[in-house]
C-alpha cells in the first residue's frame, strides 16, 4: 500500500461521529444539522429537466475536455462575472467533476518528486482535500494559520523565505472555508509576486464566490485580479469553480478550472488517464445552468435573509459576526472558557443541534491551532430551521 496513506488524518466529519458516540439528545428537540456545507435550498427545475431531456447521452463515452458549448458558456460567464474578456475556451477552460476531485488531483498533475523537500502551501484552517492532496502527491503539506487579528487573512509577509523557495504548490480559498475572508487585490498582487520569484502555483479554490450578500459588490476572484493587473496569460494560476453551491446542485459533480492555458494543457493530459470526463447528460445540464442568473440571485437573497435573521442572535451570545462571504459563521466559543469540541458536543446533547469544532478543520502550525475555540456555523437549512437552531444555541449558551 502507498505509506502516505498513513498520513491521511480522519476527515471532519468521522471526528465528529466519534465526538458524538454515546450521546443522545433530547426527543423533545429534532435534529438541525448545520455542521456540513451541503446546500439545502432546491435545485432549480430548469437544470432537473434538462438533465432528464438528456439522459439519452448516457449511451456514449464522454470527452475529457467537454463540449465546446459547456466550454463556452463556463467562459462567457467569466468575462461576464468578473468583467474581463471571456478566457479562450478552446485552451483556458476545462470542465471538472467538481472542484473537490479536481482540487484533490491538481497536486498530484503539479508535483515535481525530483525536486526534494517540496511543499504545498495551504490556509489554516482548510478545507482538507488540500492536505490529502499533497501526501497523496509525495509532497508536504504546510501552514499559513488565519487569525482574527487581521480578518483571518493569510498573512504571506509571515511565511520564511524558506519556505517559499521549497513550495511548488499553494491552495488558497476565497472567499474562505470557513472564515468568508475575500482576498484583497493588494493581496494578490502580494502573491503573484511571490509565484513569479519562486515559480509555484497557485490553486485558487472559488466554490464560494456566488454567495454573497450586496448585489452590487462581488467578492473579487483571481483571474479578475490577475487582469487588473496586467497577467493577462493568467501564469501560474489555475481557478477551481462548482456548480454545487451556486445552484444548489451538489450530487451534479459539476464544475471547471480556467487560467493559465499551459498548466490546462498539462492537466487535460493528467485527467486523460484519470478517467474522470463528466457524463454527457450532466455537461448539458450544466451548460444551461451556468447561462443562467436568476436562480443564483434567488439563491442569494435565501442566504442574506438567513444570515440577517441569525447573525444578530448568534453575536449575542458568541463572537461571531456576517462573514464577507461564503455561508458560514465562523464563531469563536472562547469566553465560555471551554473548548471547541466540548462546546459542540454539549449543544448536540442538549439541544440537538449540530456544529463543527473549529479545531478539527486546522492543524496546528507555529505553536497554535487556529481552529481551536471556534466552530463552524453552515446555515444550509431553511431559514425557519436556521432561526430555531439560533435560539437553541443561545439558550445553550446561557447555560455555559
Amino acid at each position: 500500500m502507498n505509506p502516505d496513506l498513513a498520513k491521511l488524518h480522519p476527515y471532519p466529519f468521522e471526528k465528529l461521529r466519534q465526538l458524538f458516540i454515546g450521546v443522545s439528545p433530547p426527543l423533545s428537540f429534532g435534529e438541525i444539522k448545520l455542521s456540513i456545507g451541503e446546500p439545502q435550498h432546491g435545485t432549480p427545475e430548469f437544470i432537473q429537466d434538462t438533465l432528464a431531456a438528456n439522459l439519452a447521452g448516457l449511451a456514449h463515452y464522454p470527452t475529457t475536455n467537454g463540449s465546446d458549448d459547456l466550454r463556452e458558456a463556463i467562459a462567457d460567464w467569466l468575462g461576464r462575472r468578473y468583467g474581463i474578456p471571456a478566457p479562450d475556451a478552446a485552451t483556458q477552460v476545462l470542465p471538472v467533476s467538481g472542484s473537490r476531485e479536481a482540487l484533490f488531483a491538481f497536486a498530484q498533475c503539479v508535483a515535481d518528486p525530483g525536486k526534494p523537500g517540496g511543499l504545498v502551501l495551504c490556509p489554516n484552517p482548510f478545507y482538507q482535500i488540500y492536505e490529502g492532496a499533497a501526501y497523496l502527491a509525495g509532497l508536504t503539506p504546510a501552514f499559513i494559520n488565519q487569525l482574527p487579528h487581521n480578518g483571518f487573512a493569510m498573512d504571506f509577509g509571515a511565511v520564511p523565505a524558506e519556505t517559499w523557495q521549497r513550495t511548488q504548490l499553494i491552495y488558497v480559498c476565497s472567499p474562505g472555508n470557513p472564515t468568508g475572508n475575500v482576498m484583497t487585490l493588494a493581496q494578490w498582487q502580494e502573491l503573484f509576486a511571490l509565484s513569479d520569484r519562486h515559480g509555484f502555483v497557485i490553486a485558487s479554490d472559488e466554490c464560494y464566490s456566488e454567495i454573497y450578500f450586496d448585489e452590487a459588490k462581488p467578492p473579487l476572484g483571481a483571474m479578475e485580479a490577475a487582469r487588473r493587473l496586467g497577467r493577462d496569460d493568467y501564469r501560474n494560476l489555475i481557478v477551481f469553480s462548482s456548480l454545487s453551491k451556486r445552484s444548489n446542485v451538489p450530487g451534479l459533480r459539476s464544475g471547471f478550472v480556467a487560467g493559465d492555458a499551459a498548466i490546462i494543457e498539462q492537466f487535460w493530459l493528467y485527467r486523460t488517464y484519470q478517467g474522470c470526463a463528466m457524463s454527457g447528460p450532466v455537461q448539458v445540464a450544466s451548460t444551461v445552468a451556468w447561462r443562467d442568473e436568476a436562480h443564483v440571485r434567488e439563491n442569494r437573497r435565501q442566504y442574506k435573509e438567513k444570515f440577517d435573521k441569525v447573525t444578530p442572535i448568534l453575536a449575542d451570545c458568541l463572537d461571531t459576526q456576517m462573514p464577507e462571504a461564503g455561508f458560514y459563521h465562523w464563531a469563536s466559543v472562547a469566553r465560555y472558557g471551554i473548548s471547541d469540541t466540548e462546546f459542540a458536543r454539549g449543544l448536540h446533547a442538549g439541544y440537538n443541534v449540530t456544529v463543527l469544532p473549529g479545531s478539527f478543520l486546522a492543524r496546528e502550525a507555529d505553536g497554535v491551532n487556529p481552529g481551536s475555540r471556534f466552530v463552524r456555523i453552515a446555515l444550509v437549512a431553511d431559514v425557519d430551521e436556521c432561526m430555531d437552531a439560533a435560539r437553541r444555541i443561545a439558550d445553550y449558551c446561557q447555560t455555559l
